[in-house]
């Protein structure tokens, strides 16, 4: 009742009730029905639900209100420091509605635009939230890439520097895992007493060729045994299983017994197919046809694009943020805070974008050669509308358009609101595509490859959000925007300076779809990324 922010006082009178009834020397089950209603604190209403209770092992009120509450809200129930009532605030007043969007507001510093919410609760609650994802037992790739070092660090103490090879999901760069494997070349008999610790995993499940452990921290760790060839051992279980079966069907009965998985290339007489890659079977033409994509790197990124200062929802004054730039030896930096719809996150109305963008003046008479950009990240309404008329967005020198509001649509109104957006002459970039947050929320539905066509047919660019919870658009989706030539583009939405680092995730993701730094719009130089917006100024 308080999550929903019903009355208090019938809040209260449960929760007399309840307080009352723990102090009663005996069951209640014990207690003669008559003498129930006399107890302290239970009157009639609250004494024919007891009753309810003893009778059925239910409370109907109370799966009314469940049913009527979204799974992720009662999920926060179990995080440390946030009551009911702050549920409420979080649910009803933010529009959170699960913790993985919770634990991406805090990110983004936003819960402290909330009465109740302070700096202190934000960091307590941020570290609560990653610590009970953390034995849920389902990772994002970033927090595995933490942890893979010393699990990797140990397993090769215990077995010599050669016998261990990291494999599957995490060799192949996937977004989200639910366990780490590697090949180790023992026997499960040889494997097993060197587990037998003080403090041993949980072994959960072994088969003739493999143990699955679980940590004491949630992750299960999945070690394939009994191989003695580490080459044939790696190459059959770090490619998907469509791409091992596009293998077979292309190179049939082709066996290898190397160190090396480099032989199975070489027998086949195409070149090294890098594990990323190793996922869509027709990766394997492309190999015949010796044209593979010379994958992106974190090197070729020349600009961050898309962050915010706190002039919005950031941390960081743009100045900061340029030096931050600068130090780490981008050319450019794009200021995008958010809109003015956008009341939550601090969004700038018009009077506020003209003082921000007098003050990127200065800084860029002062840090020149370096430059800053002026932009908006631009809440696409839910007409599809931009957030601001022509006449301001035309004092912007890039728009990315993104959907933060009303998240629950169709297909039918998520496409009629994005392909709006893209047709508005004034939006370049279209931000994280479906609203996804990995984990958490599954983004609204939309046709990808629609929406891909009309970026293709507007000359809009794709945000490839690089934040490892958001990294959107998905992967899969990329290699059809390459066939139709719109540009990707890696943006951290880097909301603090340490969010700039952000940028090697949307590189790894990027690298799975076989994206080339020329693919990409932040690989762009500043002399061409100035040219490029000075020719869709023109378009």
């Amino acid at each position: 009742m308080d999550i929903h922010g019903e009355d208090s006082f019938r809040a209260k009178t449960y929760s007399i009730a309840a307080f009352n009834i723990e102090k009663l020397p005996m069951q209640l089950q014990e207690i003669d029905r008559e003498k129930l209603f006399g107890i302290k604190g239970i009157g009639q209403s609250i004494g024919n639900k007891v009753v309810e209770m003893l009778d059925t092992g239910k409370l109907e009120i109370l799966h009314a209100y469940i049913a009527k509450t979204p799974a992720g809200v009662i999920e926060m129930l179990n995080i440390k420091g946030i009551g009911p009532k702050k549920i409420h605030t979080i649910w009803k007043e933010m529009e959170v509605e699960s913790l993985g969007e919770l634990l991406y507001a805090c990110n983004e510093n936003r819960l402290t635009l909330y009465k109740g919410f302070g700096e202190k609760t934000q960091a307590n609650l941020q570290q609560s939230i990653e610590f009970y994802f953390l034995n849920q037992g389902h990772f994002l790739y970033a927090e595995l890439e933490e942890l893979y070092p010393q699990v990797e660090g140990y397993l090769k103490k215990l077995f010599g520097e050669d016998k261990v090879h990291i494999a599957g999901k995490y060799r192949r760069q996937e977004l989200t895992l639910d366990e780490l494997e590697f090949v180790v070349l023992a026997t499960n008999e040889e494997t097993k007493p060197k587990f037998q610790t003080a403090q041993p995993p949980e072994l959960i499940e072994e088969t003739a060729s493999s143990l699955l452990y679980k940590l004491k921290n949630g992750l299960k760790l999945r070690l394939f045994t009994g191989g003695r060839s580490m080459g044939k051992e790696l190459f059959h279980l770090t490619g998907s299983a469509e791409f091992l079966h596009a293998f077979e069907t292309n190179f049939p009965g082709l066996s290898v017994d190397s160190p090396d998985e480099t032989e199975y290339f070489n027998k086949a007489g195409i070149p090294f197919i890098l594990p990323a890659l190793r996922e869509k079977p027709g990766i394997i033409e492309k190999a015949k046809k010796n044209q593979l994509p010379q994958l992106i790197q974190a090197s070729d990124i020349k600009g961050i694009i898309h962050s915010h200062s706190n002039w919005s929802d950031g941390v960081n004054t743009i100045e900061e943020m340029a030096a931050a730039c600068i130090h780490r030896g981008y050319e450019y930096l794009v200021i995008s805070d958010h809109s003015q719809s956008a009341f939550y996150a601090n969004g700038l109305k018009e009077d506020r974008i003209r003082e921000q963008h007098k003050q990127v003046d200065e800084l860029n008479r002062k840090l020149a050669p370096f430059r800053i950009f002026k932009s908006i990240e631009s809440d696409i309404l839910n007409n599809g509308a931009l957030d601001y008329p022509d006449d301001v967005l035309k004092t912007f020198d890039l728009v990315i358009a993104s959907v933060h509001s009303n998240l629950k649509m169709n297909e039918e109104k998520a496409m009629a609101r994005l392909i709006k957006a893209i047709e508005d002459p004034h939006t370049t970039i279209l931000g994280h595509m479906t609203g996804r947050l990995l984990l958490s929320r599954n983004g609204y539905p939309l046709d990808h490859n629609k929406i891909i066509d009309a970026c293709a047919a507007n000359k809009v660019a794709i945000e490839l959000n690089a934040h490892p919870r958001r990294l959107d658009i998905d992967w899969r989706y990329i290699d059809h925007a390459l066939e139709k030539g719109v540009l990707i583009s890696i943006d951290p939405d880097a909301h603090a300076l340490e969010g700039f680092d952000d940028v090697k995730y949307g590189v790894l993701a990027a690298q799975k779809a076989g994206v080339e730094s020329s693919n990409n719009l932040s690989s762009f130089s500043l002399s061409m990324f100035e040219e490029y917006l000075a020719k869709m100024k023109r378009h």
